[in-house]
């Protein structure tokens, strides 16, 4: 079996005593491809030197993650910008809109991200998108922004059957799955039921939002098969057949 990984931050600081190790370990689970979305300037290098040190593995993304849109955001884009003309990116973020953590920089949240909208229409890049209790805000900047030229996957997608039918309105956008998919009390398990498996990609979000059994702990991405096996549980399908059908919607995704 092949798995596809399609949102993992592997350069964060949390593997820097196992960076190498824990990559190879995901691989060795069948864990083949690894889409590594940037956050912030500082993660870059970290990241391309990840994305080098396994080249068929690992693949970088550019963008500003929206909880580090501060003032002198645009003078931050135009240096990311540049970074699309050095070497190959194969998608547009982490960005989008996250009214979690902070909502005084709504404003610039929004125009961080109508920026990211028309670097991916632009460039041909999917368009990673962060929706954290913000899932209308991201939608209406979408709804005058959208056209045929723009794709992408709406990340760590955990919302009810309503939200699930707004992402597929759209066409172009699939919805990443995460960890949260084995946690019971989260209801996303029934929702996927409902939603057809064209519009489905895997993620892990590691270090973050570990699946059980490992819930509470580090999260990485040797870990992707347990979300797999619960997403084939709901759709009933077999592991093998979730692999191959997520794997395959990512390929798509990512015109590899």
């Amino acid at each position: 079996m092949k798995w596809t990984d399609t949102h993992a931050h592997l350069y964060h600081e949390q593997f820097a005593e196992d960076r190498i190790a824990m990559v190879q370990r995901a691989i060795d689970a069948g864990v083949s491809y690894l889409f590594l979305p940037n956050i912030v300037e500082a993660s870059i290098q970290p990241m391309l030197d990840l994305c080098d040190h396994f080249p068929h593995h690992c693949f970088p993304m550019m963008g500003l993650h929206p909880c580090d849109v501060k003032e002198n955001y645009t003078e931050v884009l135009d240096r990311m910008k540049l970074e699309f003309t050095k070497r190959k990116y194969y998608g547009v973020g982490e960005t989008g809109i996250d009214l979690y953590w902070d909502k005084t920089t709504l404003d610039i949240q929004i125009k961080s991200f109508e920026t990211h909208v028309e670097w991916a229409k632009e460039l041909n890049l999917p368009l990673i998108i962060h929706a954290r209790d913000s899932f209308d805000e991201i939608c209406e900047v979408l709804d005058r922004m959208h056209d045929e030229r723009l794709r992408g996957i709406f990340h760590c997608f955990t919302g009810p059957l309503e939200q699930a039918h707004k992402v597929m309105s759209y066409q172009t956008f699939m919805m990443g799955l995460g960890g949260v998919l084995t946690f019971e009390k989260s209801g996303l398990a029934e929702v996927m039921k409902e939603v057809p498996i064209d519009y489905l990609v895997l993620e892990t979000d590691a270090p973050f939002l570990a699946p059980k059994p490992y819930r509470g702990k580090r999260n990485e991405s040797s870990y992707l098969p347990h979300i797999g096996a619960r997403l084939a549980q709901a759709k009933n399908l077999t592991d093998q057949e979730v692999a191959a059908i997520t794997t395959a919607n990512a390929m798509k995704m990512f015109a590899m």
